[in-house]
């Protein structure tokens, strides 16, 4: 009887072993390749952090992020013009998504997100006191010329094209040549009445004025006391914790209630040749066709569209779409967090 007890015991501690050995073994490794806005950078570190502590202990997977932050139409084109291999693209306007990769590179998208433009700044910047005192007078101090700002590339990133759009619907709202006095007299960006051409090369004619591929490359230059001003999503500049100065709702691309009264103004682009209506500010994410890794990429965007992602982008000062809107044919995985519109937009 004892030799059967010791057998037991033996068996027993064997298992324990083994247990111990499996819980300890290296859980498989798996990607995910992102192009996203460079204005999305804060709050997806966030969320590929914790989808990374969700994945290693509901699915087994120890997930290693390719992560690649862009101006959104540079996100866009890496995939349509250098075709680089993504997962996920993210974007700072929606509608590249529908024009530039539906149908041949994704049959869906959702709107998740929203922002608006403000003009950011430190207490080192010029004139810093007056802005904080006299925000209505923002055009008039970038009009200085001790004064230097910036804005994005707008051939690259969206939120350089709606920097242009602001200064444009400024003329109207303020009737002063706003655009005139910041944009055609100091770069080659020209318009005609509220339709604004963008050269296929953005050059600058006044170095008080800088143009950077993404915003985000601004921020940088603001903070250490290069660069005076630029325009910014206020989501970016709450989460740099720098000053700020809020538009009128009439050119902040915001208020969903102004829409028509935006889309008085368009770009076109010399990178695409593409014209563009102004809008509120709208963020849209797909996962492509193609993706390498399709099924681990869809339960990321789960993940994004889910309760994480919305409390995610709370805690970074960006408004989430309450629920995000989806577009196409929309994957199963997604149709409950979702509301579906049969329309596409574009």
């Amino acid at each position: 009887m004892r030799s059967v007890g010791v057998i037991i015991v033996g068996i027993l501690l064997l298992a324990v072993v083994s247990v111990g050995c499996t819980s300890n073994a290296p859980k498989k490794e798996a990607t995910i390749i992102v192009f996203h806005a460079g204005s999305l950078s804060v709050p997806f570190q966030q969320l590929e952090s914790e989808f990374s502590s969700y994945a290693e202990k509901n699915l087994g997977l120890r997930v290693v992020f390719q992560d690649e932050a862009s101006g959104s139409v540079k996100a866009v084109r890496k995939v349509t013009d250098l075709g680089k291999k993504a997962d996920v693209v993210a974007v700072a306007d929606y509608t590249l998504i529908p024009q530039m990769l539906v149908p041949d590179y994704t049959d869906f998208y959702v709107l998740f997100a929203t922002n608006e433009i403000v003009i950011a700044f430190t207490n080192k910047s010029k004139y810093a006191g007056e802005m904080k005192a006299h925000p209505e007078r923002w055009y008039e101090i970038l009009a200085r010329s001790d004064v230097s700002f910036g804005f994005s590339d707008p051939n690259q990133d969206p939120c350089g094209y709606r920097a242009l759009m602001v200064m444009k619907l400024a003329d109207l709202y303020y009737g002063k040549p706003i655009f005139e006095t910041l944009v055609e007299n100091n770069t080659n960006i020209e318009s005609s009445g509220t339709h604004i051409y963008v050269p296929k090369e953005v050059q600058v004619r006044d170095r008080r004025i800088v143009i950077r591929p993404k915003e985000t490359d601004l921020t940088g230059l603001v903070e250490s006391g290069s660069l005076d001003y630029f325009f910014i999503y206020k989501s970016v500049a709450e989460q740099h914790n720098l000053s700020y100065v809020t538009l009128p709702d009439e050119i902040n691309l915001r208020d969903f209630s102004r829409a028509e009264y935006y889309a008085q103004v368009e770009v076109t682009l010399g990178s695409t040749g593409r014209r563009i209506r102004a809008k509120p500010i709208v963020y849209g994410v797909t996962v492509l066709k193609n993706a390498p890794h399709r099924e681990l990429a869809m339960e990321f965007l789960k993940f994004l569209l889910g309760n994480e992602g919305r409390r995610i982008f709370k805690e970074n000062h960006q408004d989430f779409l309450n629920p995000p809107v989806a577009f196409g044919n929309v994957p199963e995985e997604i149709r409950s967090l979702v509301r579906i519109e049969n329309t596409t937009r574009g």
